[in-house]
């Protein structure tokens, strides 16, 4: 007969090293330039004192926009490429749709 060997292996990434931070999905430096990031469970909230367009680079953001005298609060959902015009004086307030985060640029209107 022979003796098998038990053994188990344990995954690079399963291991904590001092100092370490762990890896976050890596954004392409084209989507980053001139833009911010959320991670999964963050949200902020933006006023606009300019109109500005708010531009989805990456993932998908669920943003509420505050209500106005002619409409109620309204809930959205951007992806990738898409813009939302806001106008000056609308507050929003915006989070990732999943687990993933979002990367967002917000640019005021010429």
């Amino acid at each position: 007969m022979t003796a098998l060997n038990a053994c188990s292996t344990v995954s690079a990434s399963s291991l904590a090293l001092p100092g370490r931070v762990p890896a976050v999905p890596a954004v392409p430096p084209a989507v980053r330039s001139g833009a911010w990031q959320l991670q999964a469970g963050q949200a902020t909230t933006l006023q606009a004192r300019h109109a500005h367009v708010l531009h989805v680079r990456q993932g998908r953001l669920w943003v509420t926009m505050d209500a106005t005298a002619t409409w109620g609060s309204e809930d959205l959902v951007l992806g990738p490429g898409e813009r939302l015009t806001v106008p000056a004086g609308q507050r929003l307030v915006m989070e990732p749709w999943d687990g993933f985060g979002a990367t967002w640029s917000w640019d005021r209107v010429a």
